[in-house]
């Protein structure tokens, strides 16, 4: 068994792990991943942790010896380059705040050596590798570290012999790290200098006239350059020198070191080093600051041609590097203009290479006359590649030199020539092809490309890099930075991100349907499948039914569809009916399988790339767009087609798709090459979760954005690109702010507007004045004197000492009625806004850009809501667009939003997940067309009751149009001669209006009397509501009667959309799918609000900005509020290598905020006990406590059953056996998970609701284990039952719950709980309890985890508990429990918990339970390893077929008995026991009948056993031990 050996494993990334592997789990590769983390032995051996206790590790009790630069070196040569640069032993060093204690407090420039700044530089290094903040240290001293900086640099340039290749890459890495910190003030101030103006200084002397000449404005800078540096002293002079020649002498250094490998060997080190400075060039081409002057320098030193003609270029370890160097070429080429940073249209690129031919041309006219052909040429016959090669490949040396010379690309002859082997032949030929050739533009490259991927793109690693990527090494992915060139850069390095994170996941998918197929070869060379697969079925026929002719000017043709037959005959109804609601727009895959004859034996799970096509035998991968399926006549069978869903004879089903037309033509221009026929070849058709099947449209979405005119509203532009001012989008900052609102529902009561803004002087306009506060009502309209002061100021520039005034001036709107009944009493909001929570509505009511931090429990949906109703009211011709993240919250939005006075009829939502929305009301399209035409004929009853009640004869009531006459020649002119009738009456008598006032008999339902009030204003504010309402009945009789003359179904939703609904929401994965959708439909919004934006990609972020078309050039969009928590986790990106090296989980929102844009952080929090929050409160900048979190009683009462309101628990090895790891990242700890359990059960048998506790933790495979213990040990005990939610820590941001049980798994190093993010949502989903299980000794060594261990570690580290209480509790939150029982260790727990059981049952005299007793038969625990590994904060729930059909391991129970020296756990047990029950049971045993005792159901383990089951898996009881056994 499994089990069985696991206690005696000491190293659980030994040699030997793979004799403990279930068959067929997939081996883990640790020689990749995982080898890097040492074990507690080792660690506890090594040399490094005592050298650590002794001079810097935190927490140790003596104090550290002082200071010896030995031992850095020693360090250093040991362990750190004499291990030739070890992850895992860098990994130690870090972890143990190596850096922080010891290397960055003792450094002084004079004094340190080498080995002291390399130490420094590759610990910082090992931070960014492992995504934890680097800077911190220096920011707290920063005094020494330009000279830290600067020698860093002279070492980077040194000579080899005094510094080896490996310390130089790792040097190079660094800097790239500190061009990429650019927000860091301390870093960007050193870095500055190395890309300013002046490093032209080291351009050639006539290049630098010229480019200056170019640009007056920098000639003006060169100049006073010039005279500034005549009078600098030498040394000075000397060092800005350096800083200015740094870069270029790094590239000359590294074209020496590319230029080392030659034909023979090639070794690692300088390939890695080549490697990693192409990636530092790329990173600063990439950036506008940084490429501004650096872009010339690079072209003058000729890098790119130098190194595509080098030899490693042409051997197969380059390929990287050649990759990488075509991201150079890529970004030294991009369409920017560098001084001004203005995109560059095609016209603009073209005038710029027409410039630059004419220049060859003239200098071959003036230097060569011999090829006077090429000189008098038209520049189209010249500018391919084919041509110019043809004329200048075979000029002599010296004739290209003096042409190159004459363009400025090569210094000025000397007489002596000095570099003749520097400037070959090849050479200069190639620098003058390269850089005249005529190339596509990007936009032309993107659009001829496919965008499903194929086979070959699949399985590239280089591409699509593997799961166990950890940050080490390098890779040609596009990154995800700060800032960006332009929108078309920002845009292209999403779609590249994108493409290859969703191939990614589209090869996990592959992979697993065609190991869950089992393919194999009949002799007859037919392919059968033995297995099944639920998300794939074999192909009955596939033939293409259309080609369409290509548009003008393109070469594929404009539509490709197919038909696809498959047979869904048997099997179970439920996958059938999964395939039949393949919808419009679902992707699937076409696959062409030809396993090799010999291949069936072997397994399909592990692998490698580079071999799986060829071993699987999968010989083509298509991607297709379901159109629909077609009914027995061939026709497309509507989506939301109003006729019954048609009926088949046979299994067969017809599947309508279109196929990518790039790909189409790529494919056939190989046939007709002699290639084979790709598309006659498939057998199997594969579909994806509808969830995880975006990206087609995604792609298809960016590139439509790429190639129109895509315009972001001006005031955004700049801040979406990263640069200018990062305020400019503040509401204050825009010229077009709101000096007067009227914020309508959002104050209580005045003393609540008051207590809003504080620091603003409050003066009450109009009558109102003179009343007492008390009196004064919402709702209210503001004037802001500050604001018009400012708009003054824009528009007449005077005087700027003016003092803005403070100044507030509220007025009263007066509220009109709606109409006599009680529904029309408008719903209003109760919530006491605090004043940042004003201050965020105020925002989001003015135009620009609001971005509001939202920390755990703070009400960011109200904030959310009153914005949107406040809109709604104030601008009612305007369109708001609501986006978020997942389902949920828009279910929570729209529910809070129904809420406030919102007409429903304006609402809408779009998408698939309006099944979720907890509400008897549909808003989806086709719940709100149902909406209009039911309350159509509500209303058109109420016209006839109005008719009736008037005694008009005719059928006025038929339709909308209809109606609208009636109103216009009964209903209007009897109001105009009744009010004439008022009019005419001097006196005044308030009589007159009840008895002249035509519609009583309508009215007759209404609450009587109709008019009420003593005076006449107060009767005639009556007739007034009461016509109102008749008003209102009419008016939106008129909006629906374009649902009469619209027929069809998707006419309807399509006006539904665009014209009626004023609230529209939806996912912003919907946003991308439907963007073209919307476009054409015309679909226009001016607002948009983002919740949980910090949960969101940044390009699915954007898109939303750009569902609609621009307008004379310009969106509409006037207001972005942006509200998220960046301090939670950000997007879930399942590949490490996306989300580490090309930093793809980013959201916009974050960047922003590292960009310094305002934000407001709202700082009350209403969920946790001020306790529990104090866990979490540290991250933010000043994060109080609402009242009711102080005052209630759930918050003033103790947790009963417990000491305290949180805990951390030390949970110690079971059995020698701390984590385990039974497939890779598949973490489990099963000490703990049965700790976690057995809290929960004596949770409920003192009282709490199951629905009130969620046990969470940190990883997948410790979930899936909780859960079969759970499901063994309380599933089926009706007294405990399954607690309200298993799940991980990921999964379960933004929800809540009373109780949270937290089990933090590992053992031997921290892993991903280090992202202070995950912590952060961990400690704040609790509301009343905390408990933490955990091995703290790992845990509270922790940098950047301190704060809160700090706070844990202060109280006892094992649980305490008070058995005798019950919930709810009396005892006072403040007050710890009398004599507690203490809990040592999770056997204790366990036997506790059987024994305080069996107690409770005897005291509840629980009879029903002996009819209760489980069947006898195992419990069964499921499989841990589930096929391919994944990302361990990862969650695919329950819905993976693989669950039901997993092979179970027996596992029998192993228990030893503890140490009989010590106490036994069950003495512990018994003793703490007797303690609590002596009282009850004395009484109780004295009434209790023999019989009734034998009949007790038991919850018992084996006798002999001291605790629960040890073994790797979850437990099995065997059939002789059920949980309600009989004693008899």
């Amino acid at each position: 068994g499994f089990g069985a050996s696991q206690a005696q494993l000491d190293n659980p990334h030994g040699s030997d792990l793979n004799k403990y592997l279930k068959p067929g789990a997939p081996k883990p590769e640790f020689r990749k991943s995982r080898a890097a983390e040492p074990t507690v032995e080792q660690i506890q051996g090594d040399t490094l942790t005592s050298l650590a206790k002794a001079y810097w590790a935190p927490g140790t009790r003596q104090t550290h010896q002082p200071f010896s630069s030995d031992v850095v070196d020693q360090i250093y040569n040991n362990d750190i380059k004499g291990s030739s640069f070890s992850i895992k032993r860098v990994m130690m060093l870090e972890f143990s705040q190596y850096l922080e204690n010891f290397l960055w407090p003792n450094f002084t420039s004079t004094t340190a050596s080498l080995s002291h700044l390399m130490s420094i530089v590759v610990i910082v290094n090992e931070k960014f590798r492992e995504r934890v903040p680097a800077w911190t240290a220096f920011q707290l001293k920063p005094e020494q570290f330009t000279a830290f900086f600067h020698s860093a640099l002279t070492w980077a340039v040194a000579d080899p012999g005094e510094i080896c290749i490996g310390e130089q890459t790792k040097l190079v890495i660094f800097l790239d790290h500190c061009f990429c910190s650019m927000e860091v003030d301390l870093v960007r101030t050193q870095v500055q200098r190395l890309v300013s103006l002046p490093m032209w200084s080291c351009l050639l002397d006539a290049r630098r006239e010229a480019e200056l000449k170019a640009i007056p404005k920098w000639k003006k800078y060169w100049k006073l350059l010039q005279k500034k540096d005549a009078k600098e002293t030498p040394e000075n002079l000397k060092k800005l020198q350096f800083e200015r020649t740094f870069l270029s002498a790094m590239i000359q250094k590294f074209l020496t070191v590319l230029y080392t490998v030659q034909e023979k060997e090639c070794p690692a080190d300088i390939v890695d080093f080549v490697e990693r400075f192409l990636i530092l060039i790329i990173d600063l081409e990439a950036l506008l600051p940084t490429r501004r002057f650096f872009n010339t320098v690079l072209d003058d030193s000729h890098l790119v041609v130098k190194a595509s003609l080098a030899p490693l270029a042409m051997r197969p370890e380059g390929r990287l590097f050649s990759q990488l160097l075509e991201q150079v070429r890529f970004y030294t080429r991009f369409e920017i203009n560098d001084q001004t940073g203005e995109p560059l249209s095609d016209k603009d690129m073209m005038s710029v290479h027409y410039a630059r031919m004419s220049k060859l041309q003239r200098a071959v006219f003036v230097k060569y006359p011999e090829l006077r052909s090429l000189a008098l040429a038209t520049i189209a016959s010249i500018e391919d590649r084919d041509q110019l090669v043809k004329h200048f490949l075979s000029l002599t040396r010296d004739a290209l030199y003096d042409i190159c010379e004459y363009l400025h690309l090569v210094p000025v002859r000397n007489e002596e020539e000095g570099c003749k082997d520097e400037y070959t032949q090849q050479f200069l030929a190639e620098l003058v092809i390269s850089r005249h050739e005529k190339r596509d533009s990007q936009l032309t490259e993107l659009n001829s490309m496919p965008l499903y991927p194929t086979e070959e793109f699949i399985w590239d690693e280089n591409l699509v890099p593997g799961e166990y990527y950890q940050g080490e090494n390098p890779l040609a992915l596009p990154k995800l930075n700060l800032q960006f060139l332009t929108l078309h850069d920002y845009l292209l390095r999403n779609f590249k991100l994108f493409q290859l994170e969703s191939t990614y996941e589209i090869r996990q998918d592959i992979e697993d349907v065609v190991g869950r197929l089992k393919p194999w070869r009949a002799e007859d060379g037919s392919v059968i499948f033995q297995g099944w697969a639920r998300m794939a079925q074999p192909l009955q026929t596939f033939t293409i039914v259309e080609v369409a002719k290509p548009n003008i000017g393109e070469k594929q043709p404009s539509r490709v569809r197919a038909d696809v037959i498959v047979h869904l005959g048997g099997g179970k109804d439920n996958i059938r009916q999964e395939w039949e609601n393949l919808r419009r727009h679902d992707v699937c895959f076409l696959l062409t399988l030809r396993p090799p004859m010999a291949g069936t034996d072997r397994g399909f799970l592990d692998i490698p790339a580079d071999e799986y096509c060829q071993t699987t035998g999968l010989m083509y991968v298509r991607g297709c767009e379901v159109e629909g399926m077609l009914d027995e006549n061939g026709r497309v069978i509507e989506e939301f087609g109003s006729e019954p869903k048609p009926k088949f004879s046979s299994g067969n089903r017809t599947f309508r798709v279109l196929l990518d037309c790039n790909q189409y033509r790529e494919d056939m221009d190989m046939t007709s090459q002699g290639g084979e026929d790709v598309y006659s070849s498939f057998n199997l058709i594969l579909r994806r979760k509808p969830k995880e099947n975006n990206f087609k449209a995604v792609l298809e979405t960016i590139r439509d954005l790429m190639n129109t005119q895509c315009v972001v509203p001006d005031w955004l532009h700049d801040i979406i690109l990263g640069y200018g001012d990062p305020a400019s989008a503040h509401y204050t900052n825009m010229p077009n702010a709101i000096p007067e609102l009227n914020f309508n529902d959002t104050f209580l009561d005045f003393g609540h507007l008051r207590a809003s803004f504080p620091g603003y002087e409050v003066r009450v306009e109009g009558e109102a004045a003179s009343l007492p506060p008390g009196q004064l009502l919402p709702p209210f309209r503001i004037g802001f004197e500050d604001i018009k002061a400012r708009n003054l100021k824009r528009d007449q520039p005077g005087d700027d000492s003016a003092q803005i005034p403070r100044v507030l001036t509220v007025e009263l709107v007066k509220v009109e009625n709606r109409g006599p009944y009680p529904k029309n009493v408008p719903k209003k909001n109760t919530v006491r806004f605090t004043p940042t929570q004003v201050e965020a509505i105020r925002s989001g009511t003015n135009p620009g850009l609001t971005m509001v931090v939202g920390p755990p429990g703070t009400g960011k949906t109200d904030v959310a809501v009153q914005i949107i109703s406040n809109l709604y009211h104030n601008f009612p011709e305007q369109r708001t667009l609501i986006v978020t993240h997942s389902n949920q919250a828009l279910n929570q939005l729209f529910e809070k939003i129904m809420a406030l006075d919102v007409d429903e009829r304006h609402l809408l939502r779009l998408g698939h997940g309006e099944e979720a929305l907890e509400t008897e009301k549909d808003f989806s399209r086709y719940g709100r067309v149902n909406y209009v035409l039911a309350k159509r004929i509500e209303l058109l009853d109420e016209v006839t009751r109005l008719q009736k009640s008037l005694g008009v004869v005719g059928d006025v009531a038929y339709t909308c149009e209809t109606a609208r006459y009636f109103y216009l020649y009964q209903i209007l002119s009897r109001w105009e001669e009744y009010s004439a009738k008022l009019e005419q009456d001097q006196h005044k008598t308030k009589d007159m209006i009840a008895d002249l006032f035509p519609f009583h008999v309508f009215f007759a339902n209404a609450p009587s009397p109709l008019f009420h009030g003593s005076t006449y204003d107060e009767y005639y504010e009556c007739a007034q509501s009461c016509w109102r309402y008749i008003q209102d009945v009419f008016t939106q009789l008129d909006e629906f009667w374009a649902f009469e003359l619209l027929r069809s179904g998707l006419d309807r939703t399509r006006y539904l959309c665009v014209k009626e609904a004023k609230i529209i929401a939806m996912t912003c994965t919907h946003a991308a799918l439907k963007r073209q959708e919307l476009v054409q439909l015309g679909f226009k919004y001016d607002n948009i609000l983002m919740e949980e934006s910090a949960q969101i990609l940044e390009i699915e972020t954007f898109i939303p900005l750009l569902l609609q078309n621009p307008q004379d050039g310009t969106n509409r969009l006037k207001r972005w509020i942006m509200i998220g928590d960046h301090h939670q986790l950000p997007p879930v990106v399942k590949n490490m290598a996306f989300e580490k090296f090309s930093n793809m989980e980013q959201s916009l929102f974050t960047r922003l905020v590292r960009l310094n844009v305002p934000t407001i952080e709202l700082d009350a929090q209403g969920r946790s006990r001020p306790s529990i929050c104090s866990l979490y409160n540290w991250r933010y900048k000043a994060l109080g406590n609402l009242p009711h979190v102080l005052n209630h009683t759930d918050y003033q009462t103790a947790n009963a059953g417990f000491s305290f309101d949180y805990q951390l628990i030390n949970v110690p090895d079971f059995n020698g056996v701390g984590e385990s790891q039974p497939s890779p990242f598949f973490y489990q700890n099963l000490a703990e998970a049965e700790y976690v359990v057995a809290v929960y059960m004596y949770m409920r048998l003192i009282g709490y609701d199951a629905s009130r506790i969620s046990i969470l933790t940190t990883y997948n495979g410790q979930k899936s284990l909780i859960r079969d213990v759970c499901n063994a040990r309380c599933a089926n005990n009706p007294l405990i039952g399954l607690p309200h939610k298993i799940a991980t820590v990921d999964k379960y941001q933004g929800q809540q719950n009373d109780f949270i049980l937290l089990s933090l798994v590992r053992t031997y190093n921290v892993g991903h709980l280090r992202d202070v993010r995950r912590l952060v949502v961990a400690m704040s989903r609790s509301r009343l309890g905390l408990y933490v299980f955990a091995r703290v000794s790992l845990f509270k060594n922790c940098f950047e985890l301190q704060p809160a261990f700090n706070i844990l570690m202060k109280r006892p580290l094992q649980l305490h508990l008070c058995p005798n209480e019950v919930t709810p509790c009396k005892r006072i939150a403040s007050v710890t429990a009398p004599n507690p029982v203490i809990v040592y260790d999770m056997p204790m727990m366990s036997k506790f918990v059987v024994d305080f059981y069996q107690n409770k049952v005897k005291e509840l005299k629980v009879l029903q339970a002996r009819h209760m007793v489980a069947r006898p038969g195992e419990i069964k625990g499921q499989e841990t390893g589930k096929g391919a590994s994944r990302h361990p904060g990862e969650d695919r729930d329950s819905d993976d077929e693989a669950e039901g059909k997993n092979k179970y391991e027996e596992i029998t129970n192993e228990v030893d008995n503890e140490e009989a020296a010590e106490v036994s756990g069950e003495n512990k047990a018994a003793q703490a026991l007797e303690k609590v029950f002596t009282q009850g049971e004395e009484q109780a045993e004295d009434q209790q009948d023999k019989a009734e005792v034998e009949d007790e159901p038991q919850m018992e383990t084996e006798d002999s056993s001291a605790g629960p089951h040890t073994t790797a898996g979850p437990l099995v009881f065997s059939s002789s031990q059920h949980l309600f056994n009989k004693f008899g």
